[in-house]
């Protein structure tokens, strides 16, 4: 017999209550914006981290893989991952309770914080092809989910996010060349191909494209420094070069999953069979292993005991299932 679980989010002054068209749409669509959700004041300390970043990082001449085709990205130093486990800005950044809100709702009760990416993309540089995110990041359950801060003003000029509405219904097309295993069970579809080129800038190239011209023409997503797009890790998207003169492109991009899901991923690799012992735990509770803030950021934890609740087990009476209860 198992523990009976009510879930239950943790009274907290400035709480954000996601809304149930604001469910349904992401559900539906795959996305979801929410205007303004994070502080002013909050977005001026990722902002300054994001110019730090920019001002103290020199490109790095020593990567060289050609068959990357976000290599010169990386090379040039435009996105640095996982600043949540360098600095204590960076790790407020990826556990605002605001954003965890959303995440809640979304995909939760329990959540597990995963990667932080900082974006800064200045003039002429930045972009990235067709992709999801769960080919890159698996969750077993799937239950991958991103958070995409505008820390400036985000149109299409400077390379906002072009989505699909809907695609985050299709299933994750295998990658060629990207290894460390599936999301899907191997031959579970008859006709799920592989993808080649996954992420390249040119369509042509790209092949995951063939699968997003099924669909209604993408959207551009424009957004305001506070705002935060929440996207499936299914969901078809891309960005463009920044094409301004004079204009970064800075925004901070997390990820989360369900703190119920194996994560056999981390990207500053892991011991053992899973990296769960490296995720935070940032809202709820879990069975499985997981770490604590570096920097002593608060979380808003199921404050309960394990053995909470009752014990219910199920007996049939003229048909139907009935819960009995016992109590401990």
């Amino acid at each position: 017999m198992g523990t009976y679980y009510t879930p239950k989010s943790r009274e907290r002054e400035d709480r954000y209550l996601v809304s149930t068209d604001q469910y349904t749409h992401y559900h539906r669509n795959g996305y979801l914006v929410a205007k303004g959700l994070v502080s002013k004041e909050d977005i001026a300390e990722l902002y300054q981290l994001a110019e730090d970043t920019r001002l103290k990082t020199a490109p790095n001449e020593d990567r060289n893989n050609a068959s990357d085709p976000l290599n010169e990205e990386f090379k040039q130093q435009t996105r640095i991952h996982m600043l949540s486990r360098l600095n204590p800005a960076a790790e407020r950044g990826l556990l605002n309770p605001r954003i965890v809100d959303v995440i809640e709702a979304l995909i939760g009760p329990d959540i597990y914080a995963v990667q932080s990416m900082m974006f800064l993309n200045p003039p002429g540089r930045g972009g990235q092809g067709w992709h999801q995110d769960a080919c890159y990041i698996r969750t077993h359950p799937d239950t991958l989910i991103g958070a995409w801060i505008a820390l400036e003003e985000v149109d299409e000029e400077n390379g906002c996010l072009w989505v699909v509405p809907g695609s985050n219904h299709e299933p994750i097309y295998p990658p060629d060349g990207i290894g460390g295993g599936n999301v899907h069970a191997v031959d579970a579809f008859s006709d799920l191909h592989a993808v080649q080129h996954v992420s390249h800038l040119d369509d042509e190239v790209n092949t995951l494209s063939r699968v997003v011209a099924k669909y209604p023409p993408p959207i551009s997503v424009p957004m305001q420094p506070g705002d935060v797009l929440f996207f499936h890790s299914h969901l078809f998207h891309r960005s463009y070069p920044n094409q301004t003169v004079d204009r970064f492109r800075r925004s901070y991009v997390l990820h989360y999953c369900n703190a119920r899901s194996w994560v056999p991923w981390d990207h500053d690799h892991f011991d053992g069979d899973s990296g769960n012992y490296r995720q935070i735990l940032a809202r709820g509770r879990t069975h499985l292993p997981y770490a604590e803030p570096k920097y002593g950021t608060e979380v808003y934890l199921y404050d309960g005991d394990d053995s909470d609740g009752e014990n219910v087990s199920m007996m049939g009476m003229d048909g139907m299932m009935m819960p009995v209860v016992q109590k401990k």
